[in-house]
C-alpha cells in the first residue's frame, strides 16, 4: 500500500474553503475547485514508498501493471487504472456539458490527433481515448441541472416567460416564440434538439432575449410556478450573464441533492454543477463537450453530436448494503464503484470492497488499513493507493479513537 499525495485544480469556480475544511487543513485562500485521486497524466497522484521516495501514480502502474492492476482489470481496460476520483467544490456554476461514448472518444481523439491538433490547445475536444462516465455523492447539499426535462414541461416554463413579458408591456422575444414552437412537436427527441439547437447557436438573439427576461423577474415579476427554475436561471446569468446556457437551463431537470445522495451520469448526458460539495468519480478521462456556461471552446456541431435528445429522471444510485457491513454505490459501468466506510470508535473493522486496485481517502478522524503484506496508517485528509495484489484490506478504526471515521475507498465496478 502506498500513502498518495493528491493534485489540487485551481478552477476559478471553485470553493476557497469546501475542500480544506473537509480535509482538515488550512485554506490556502485561492479557488479549490478539484482535488484529483488517481494517475490520470494531466494531474496524476504522487505514490510515497515506504522508503521515503516518491513517484507519479501513472509511472508507479506502468513498472509492474500485472501486480498492481490484477489481471482482470488489466484484460478489461489495458495497463492504466480505469477510473479517477475527485474532491469537487463548486461555489459557482460549472460549464454545461456532456461526455462522449467510447466509441465517439476513440474516434474524436484519433481524428484530433490526425489533424495535427496539440494535445493542449484550447480548441481540443478529445483529450484522450476514453469515455466519461460520472457518478457524484453529495457531501453537502448539492444543486445540478442533469438532463432534458420532458418538452411539456419545459414549454410550460418558456410560455409562462412569455406571458410575464406581455404582461409587463415587452414585446416576446422572437427566439422565445420560436422555443415554444419547437417545444410542441410531437416527437420528443425532435423538440428537445430543435429548441436546444436554436438556443445554442442563436447569438445575440438569445443574450438579447435573456436581458428582456431577467430585467423584467428581477423588477418583481412572479416566479411562480416555476419558481425553483427560474430562480436558478437568475443564480446562472448572474454567473455567466447573456449566456445562451442561461436559458438552456430550463430545459433540464433541476436537481437538489442532499448529502448522502448520488446520482451517476452516462454519456450523452448533459448536466452542469451549480453549487455543493461532492466525492465524484469517473472513468479515467478528461474528454468534455461544453455547451455554455464557460469562457472556454464550444464546438456546436461536435456537441450536437455527442448529446443524447431524451426526457429522463433523474438517474440516482441507492445504496447497496452486504453481510459484511460494507455500503456501496455501483453504477452501471465497470469501470468503477464507491464505498463509503463509518467507524465508531471500537467498532469491527469493514473489509475493502477490492477489485484490481482501489483507492481511498480519510475525511474524517483516522483509520488503519490492514492487509496480510502491510499496514498504514491513514489520517484525516491522508489517501492511499492500494494494488490488486495487497487485497485482502480491512479498514480498522484507529484503537484509542474518541470519534466516528469516515472514509470513502473506490475500485472497479468488475464482478458486480
Amino acid at each position: 500500500m502506498y500513502q498518495i499525495e493528491n493534485v489540487l485544480r485551481p478552477y476559478a469556480w471553485g470553493s476557497t474553503t469546501a475542500i480544506a475544511g473537509l480535509l482538515g487543513r488550512p485554506a490556502s485562500g485561492s479557488p479549490e475547485a478539484e482535488m484529483w485521486i488517481g494517475a490520470h497524466p494531466d494531474s496524476p497522484s504522487t505514490a510515497i514508498h515506504p522508503n521515503g521516495v516518491t513517484q507519479p501514480l501513472n509511472a508507479l502502474i506502468e513498472s509492474d501493471p500485472q501486480r498492481v492492476l490484477g489481471s482482470e482489470s488489466l484484460a478489461e481496460f489495458g495497463p492504466r487504472l480505469p477510473f479517477l476520483a475527485k474532491l469537487l467544490a463548486a461555489e459557482k456554476p460549472l460549464s454545461l456539458q456532456v461526455h462522449p461514448s467510447l466509441e465517439q472518444a476513440r474516434a474524436g481523439f484519433a481524428r484530433e490527433n490526425a489533424a495535427g491538433i496539440p494535445a493542449d490547445a484550447a480548441n481540443r475536444n478529445y483529450r484522450d481515448d476514453n469515455h466519461k462516465p460520472e457518478m457524484i455523492f453529495a457531501l453537502t447539499p448539492f444543486k445540478a441541472l442533469c438532463g432534458f426535462r420532458s418538452p411539456a414541461a419545459s414549454r410550460s416554463i418558456f410560455e409562462h416567460l412569455a406571458h410575464v413579458l406581455d404582461s409587463a408591456a415587452v414585446e416576446v422575444p422572437p427566439v422565445l416564440k420560436a422555443v415554444i414552437s419547437d417545444l410542441g412537436e410531437t416527437d420528443q427527441s425532435s423538440a428537445l434538439k430543435a429548441a436546444f439547437s436554436r438556443l445554442i447557436q442563436g447569438g445575440r438573439q438569445v443574450s438579447d432575449a435573456i436581458d428582456e427576461i431577467v430585467a423584467v423577474l428581477s423588477a418583481g415579476a412572479p416566479l411562480e410556478p416555476h419558481r425553483e427554475a427560474l430562480a436558478a436561471m437568475l443564480d446562472v446569468n448572474e454567473a455567466f450573464p447573456g449566456d445562451p446556457g442561461v436559458l438552456i437551463s430550463l430545459l433540464l431537470n433541476h436537481l437538489s441533492l442532499e448529502p448522502g445522495e448520488v446520482v451517476y451520469l452516462p454519456a450523452g448526458n448533459i448536466h452542469a454543477y451549480l453549487h455543493g460539495l461532492g466525492v465524484e468519480v469517473m472513468a479515467s478521462s478528461d474528454n468534455v463537450l461544453r455547451g455554455g456556461l464557460t469562457p472556454k471552446h464550444v464546438d456546436v456541431p461536435e456537441l450536437l453530436r455527442t448529446v443524447r435528445f431524451e426526457a429522463l429522471g433523474v438517474p440516482r444510485v441507492e445504496a447497496t448494503g452486504t453481510e459484511f457491513g460494507q455500503e456501496l454505490y455501483r453504477p452501471p459501468f465497470k469501470e468503477f464503484q464507491l464505498q463509503r466506510i463509518e467507524l465508531d470508535p471500537g467498532s469491527e473493522p469493514v473489509p475493502l470492497a477490492q477489485a484490481g486496485p482501489a483507492v481511498v481517502v480519510v475525511v474524517s478522524g483516522s483509520v488503519m488499513l490492514d492487509s496480510p503484506k502491510s499496514d498504514l496508517l491513514l489520517q484525516r485528509g491522508g489517501a492511499a493507493f492500494i494494488p490488486d495484489i495487497e487485497a485482502p484490506v480491512n479498514v480498522h478504526p484507529v484503537q484509542g479513537a474518541t470519534e466516528t471515521s469516515i472514509a470513502f475507498a473506490v475500485t472497479t465496478g468488475l464482478g458486480n
